[in-house]
């Protein structure tokens, strides 16, 4: 059974459509069976990846609908094969429109992890890339998950949304999943020439690195990692001999050796 994580964080801004499509072709590269979730109903993660959003006949909303009623669906359906080797469950504008639908449900919070439940036996990996706010699309993503991958920035804001977040997972495992655990945190755009990264990355670390694990490689600051939203492909391809690319590759080595 394939390990299901959640890339999550509750600020917009950290990198986090970023690291769920490097850590997912990163896994890829390793020989991992890798499947990619759009849950953020900004669909940032199906754009990135060079997928139209207009009129795509199957998204995330329609098998979650096919559950809500109960109906027989092919889990593969609606499921893209991107070139770099990872399979994409996108998401477009009805998206947003899935809260509406979630609200009145029984269960409505394991809606998510009931699709998961179908299609991860058919691989190493689920990614699931989430929205900054703590809807009902991140619960189910959260209520699915085994485990947690956090990326923020060292700015004063991304700290105190972590501390939100914690809170948050918390509160997840006492009511809804009580297994989810939490890989690790991840610094991303990291720029440690400045005096404010490293004094909020030793706060980060001094506060939390006795608790939970801090990725020992931080996502250092680069303009060509910020370009590749625009390309349709993962930092592998666009920029293979960049620091980005090595910190992402010096990522999935700690992924891996946690399974």
């Amino acid at each position: 059974m394939g390990k299901t994580i959640i890339i999550t964080a509750r600020k917009g801004g950290t990198g986090k459509t970023m690291t769920t499509a490097s850590l997912g072709v990163g896994l890829a590269r390793k020989g991992k069976k890798v499947l990619l979730i759009d849950a953020d109903n900004q669909y940032s993660l199906t754009v990135s990846m060079g997928i139209t959003p207009d009129n795509l006949p199957t998204t995330l909303v329609t098998v979650m609908k096919d559950i809500i009623d109960k109906k027989d669906f092919d889990p593969a359906e609606g499921i893209i094969r991107h070139s770099e080797g990872v399979d994409i469950l996108p998401a477009n504008d009805s998206l947003t429109g899935m809260e509406i639908v979630l609200a009145p449900i029984m269960g409505r919070e394991i809606i998510l992890k009931k699709y998961i439940e179908k299609v991860r036996s058919s691989y190493d990996f689920v990614l699931i890339d989430t929205s900054p706010t703590l809807d009902l699309l991140t619960i189910n993503a959260l209520a699915a998950a085994d485990s947690a991958i956090i990326p923020i920035t060292p700015k004063f804001l991304d700290a105190k949304g972590l501390e939100l977040l914690l809170t948050s997972i918390t509160q997840i495992r006492e009511f809804i999943n009580p297994y989810l655990d939490i890989c690790g945190i991840l610094l991303t755009m990291v720029d440690k020439r400045t005096r404010l990264s490293k004094e909020i990355i030793r706060a980060v670390e001094g506060a939390y690195g006795t608790e939970i694990r801090i990725f020992k490689e931080h996502i250092p600051n680069s303009v060509r990692a910020a370009e590749t939203s625009a390309t349709g492909k993962s930092i592998f391809l666009h920029d293979p001999n960049g620091k980005v690319a090595a910190a992402y590759e010096s990522l999935v080595r700690e992924v891996i050796g946690d399974v």
